[in-house]
């Protein structure tokens, strides 16, 4: 038995690239007929607080299944949260490292290798960003957003960053319904939506065919 673990950024494609689309389809070929629930983060890597990370591992111990992610990175990118988690017991099956077995001494060093490799770089990138900002303000450049009209902006991109997250989490759930029901109707995945308790962003469960359209677009 498998448990998918999706994540992706608020810039839906996700920093390393792999969108939720391409995530699923690399576990669906993965995982084919066999049963597989899926959780589904709207956050970036370098945050730690993931609740639906832990839902699908609190849902790993409780049955004994496999976590599988697409790509380590999806997991996380930080070096102590991942190594955790390999330790803490649970099986977990990284699609673009099929030959490691995170249950093995080697795995194990394998990934924390990975892992330390990532958090350098990652280093490197913040440090030449400072560094980059530190010889733009030097150059005179001002920074922020201290105009009211680029405070406003800044508040749509929030509205919209918001909405973006709720559409690509919606989207990871109709692509289950798909997947497990055969639903491919508006209609029919706007009922299951409701029956199932999901909610609009409006905040109640009454989904109309109009509203799944809308946020499938949205998170195309």
């Amino acid at each position: 038995m498998y448990i998918a673990y999706y994540r992706v950024s608020t810039d839906k494609q996700g920093q390393s690239g792999l969108g939720l689309e391409a995530q699923q389809n690399a576990i669906n070929a993965f995982v084919k007929d066999q049963e597989c629930q899926s959780f589904v983060e709207v956050e970036s890597g370098g945050n730690n607080d993931r609740p639906e990370l832990a839902s699908a591992l609190a849902a790993c111990r409780k049955t004994g299944a496999t976590l599988v992610v697409a790509k380590l990175d999806r997991l996380s990118r930080d070096e102590i949260m991942l190594l955790t988690i390999i330790d803490s017991g649970v099986q977990v099956k990284f699609l673009d490292l099929p030959d490691i077995d995170t249950n093995t001494p080697i795995g194990r060093f394998m990934v924390n290798n990975m892992v330390n490799f990532a958090a350098f770089e990652k280093r490197l990138i913040s440090q030449r960003t400072k560094a980059a900002l530190a010889a733009a303000k030097a150059r005179g450049t001002q920074l922020g957003t201290k105009d009211q009209a680029s405070l406003s902006v800044a508040g749509n991109q929030a509205i919209a960053a918001k909405a973006d997250a709720y559409a690509i989490k919606v989207a990871g759930i109709v692509g289950e319904i798909k997947t497990k029901t055969g639903a491919s109707t508006l209609r029919d995945i706007a009922s299951i939506l409701s029956a199932r308790g999901v909610k609009t962003r409006r905040g109640n469960t009454d989904w109309h065919p109009s509203q799944v359209a809308n946020v499938l677009r949205r998170a195309a």
